[in-house]
């Protein structure tokens, strides 16, 4: 499609292949066409001219810039025209469709350039004048899914001009024009992780003067529908075309052909004058309001919870302390011969718990005196009466026979023992 641009707007072409793009500054007029793509580049080198230079001399400015776009006396820019910039050191970008419905109306866009160093502003206007197309729109339409591309590398003209170059390979159409971009993240896409250089993806949708080619049919074949539905990629002959550059989600194009789609006509309701029904006068309650008793409600909420909560109480204790058995009770009710077993069980169980706290042993005749023949010397015993042989060892050495205590020994009687 040929348009009437400014010098500074700049036009891709491709063969007979038509998008319109715009490098202009602000402060002045453009002139796109309804149903094809607009991409405007706000441009941070023409801003840095409205900011004062860097303290030093000589140092190159690099101020990290934003810009700001909204329709002039409202918050917000059109519902077609969107804005994105990735990074405040890098270009700002209006990109959008006009429809039919802007035809003749010029849209003025004021754009505010913020320097977050010095935090000084500029302001400029865009004035948008939207014009006809030749023919609009374009009878069938295709929109792509590119996976391997962000919106805003899709939108350089160098990008987007290879990409309608595979497409017209493709398609072989008269007529090709990109008519919209947009970001998956404006349709319900997902922020990809920051891991193998992974993209946003792109929608691209595109229009042509000639039917769908077999090529970009085959994706409606019941074999590819069921790879689809498999989460499989589809079989498809052109693919080759687009994959050095392009990776495309065939299960996500979209073939339209607006000649066949019923028009759907909303039928809105009469708008009504904007006055209220007549219902009278308003009559707000009087300012003597009679006292209530609020008596009834209390013995409701506490006094009625409370005695309740207080019978439940003398019950439970009643209960627990005056209808216990006690141990008489018990042992009237127990069979004798049961009592006669337990009672010699305590007293056998005292019994071998005193015993175990007085423990006798006799000793062993290897513990008495002993005579030695030789040296004619008694050796005194081992162990002393009252040790306990439990903690004795069974080896004696010398260190332990040193630390025994001494105890008196028994002497046999007789004439040869002084």
């Amino acid at each position: 499609m040929i348009c009437t641009m400014s010098a500074a707007a700049v036009a891709v072409w491709l063969g007979t292949v038509v998008t319109i793009l715009s490098r202009s500054h602000a402060d002045r007029n453009v002139y796109p066409s309804a149903g094809v793509l607009f991409v405007h580049v706000l441009e941070r080198e023409y801003f840095k001219g409205e900011f004062p230079p860097y303290p030093k001399s000589g140092d190159p400015s690099n101020d990290p810039i934003t810009f700001n776009t909204n329709l002039k006396g409202y918050p917000d820019r059109p519902g077609w025209l969107r804005y994105i910039q990735r990074t405040p050191h890098s270009d700002g970008v209006l990109y959008g469709s006009p429809t039919a419905e802007h035809i003749g109306k010029p849209t003025v866009i004021e754009i505010t350039a913020y320097n977050r160093r010095t935090f000084e502003t500029a302001r400029h206007n865009l004035v948008i004048n939207i014009k006809a197309a030749e023919e609009f729109p374009l009878p069938y339409q295709a929109e792509f899914y590119i996976k391997n591309m962000n919106v805003e590398e899709m939108l350089a003209s160098e990008v987007l001009g290879d990409f309608l170059g595979a497409v017209k390979n493709v398609w072989q159409p008269e007529r090709l024009n990109a008519i919209n971009i947009t970001s998956a993240l404006d349709r319900g896409g997902r922020v990809p992780l920051p891991i193998n250089n992974l993209k946003e993806g792109v929608y691209v949708m595109v229009g042509a003067d000639v039917p769908f080619s077999s090529c970009l049919r085959e994706v409606e074949s019941p074999h590819n529908q069921l790879r689809c539905s498999q989460e499989m990629e589809p079989v498809i002959s052109c693919d080759k075309k687009f994959r050095a550059q392009f990776h495309i989600d065939w299960c996500k194009i979209s073939l339209v052909d607006i000649n066949k789609v019923v028009p759907v006509y909303v039928t809105r309701p009469e708008p009504g004058t904007g006055i209220l029904p007549e219902f009278g006068e308003y009559k707000p309650p009087s300012e003597s309001l009679k006292s209530r008793d609020y008596f009834s409600d209390f013995l409701v909420t506490l006094a009625v919870p409370s005695a309740v909560a207080l019978v439940l109480f003398f019950i439970l204790g009643y209960t627990m302390c005056c209808r216990r058995e006690g141990v008489e009770k018990r042992n009237m009710q127990t069979p004798d011969i049961q009592l006669v077993h337990h009672s010699s069980i305590q007293k056998s169980t005292k019994e071998l718990r005193s015993m175990s706290k007085n423990r006798e042993i006799s000793w062993p005749l290897s513990t008495l005196p002993v005579f030695n023949p030789v040296s004619g010397e008694v050796v005194p015993p081992i162990h002393p009466d009252n040790y306990e042989t439990t903690s004795m060892p069974l080896m004696q050495t010398q260190a332990n026979l040193q630390n025994q205590i001494t105890i008196p020994q028994q002497r046999p009687s007789g004439k040869w023992y002084s």
